[in-house]
């Protein structure tokens, strides 16, 4: 494809997008005012009918949870995208991947940065596990707890070595927590099927509004969720540095 030909299905293609941006927004609602019947719907069940407080985190692991699934193994499948993309191969002579500004000096992470990571990293991981077990009762959940709980052993790697960082995070270990978490959702929903519901309907106690117990398998799978986002995460840190790593070494 030459020049002017890609040139040209460039800016066709960007002008379809923004006519279709412009259709999409040109119909919606004064901002502020709320016009979806769903959105009342959700509102007047998710409190007297999940014990949930969180509309956000009723809609994804409850009213529409099959999809959420969906959501949750796009992430996986990317994960195991980069995994496979960045794999070691025997025949692979590591040319590509030669620094083109020979004689670049890297310097080491300054001391500010080091202790500043390492002070983090213990209210980083209680934040992130707050994030994730307190989906039901504020914004959050386990995608999004998930995604702070991985930043833990980045600020790890930045206050140690690489050595030290994979040994605190063994690729096997890590593979392992997140095929757990992403086969939690699925095993989750398939309990609630064997025990007379359907997929992902509540089978436990909603417990009681407000606590920590309350939204019944809502938390269950919000544990699952954040285990699969943090693992997933951190094992493309592993193949990313380790690819940085073997760069280097050549």
């Amino acid at each position: 494809m030459t020049r002017p030909i890609r040139t040209l299905f460039f800016f066709v293609s960007a002008a379809l997008l923004a006519l279709a941006f412009w259709l999409s927004y040109s119909d919606l609602a004064p901002l502020g005012r709320n016009t979806s019947a769903y959105g009342d719907l959700v509102n007047s069940i998710t409190v007297p009918q999940r014990h949930i407080t969180d509309a956000v985190t009723a809609v994804n692991f409850d009213i529409r949870g099959f999809d959420t699934l969906g959501e949750e193994f796009i992430l996986f499948a990317s994960v195991l995208g980069v995994v496979l993309l960045m794999r070691r191969r025997s025949d692979d002579p590591m040319g590509d991947h030669e620094d083109k500004a020979r004689g670049r000096i890297v310097p080491y992470p300054s001391d500010a940065v080091r202790v500043t990571a390492l002070l983090l990293l213990s209210p980083m991981v209680l934040f992130g596990l707050y994030i994730v077990s307190h989906g039901q009762l504020t914004p959050g959940g386990g995608f999004q707890g998930g995604v702070v709980l991985s930043t833990a052993p980045l600020l790890f790697y930045l206050a140690s070595t690489y050595p030290q960082f994979r040994a605190v995070t063994p690729p096997r270990l890590i593979e392992a927590a997140e095929a757990v978490g992403a086969s939690a959702y699925i095993f989750i929903g398939g309990v609630c099927m064997a025990l007379g519901g359907q997929f992902l309907e509540n089978v436990l106690p909603l417990g009681k509004t407000g606590t920590l117990v309350s939204g019944g398998t809502v938390a269950l799978i919000d544990l699952g969720v954040g285990l699969e986002v943090s693992a997933g995460f951190v094992l493309m840190m592993l193949v990313y540095l380790e690819e940085l790593m073997e760069a280097k070494e050549q």
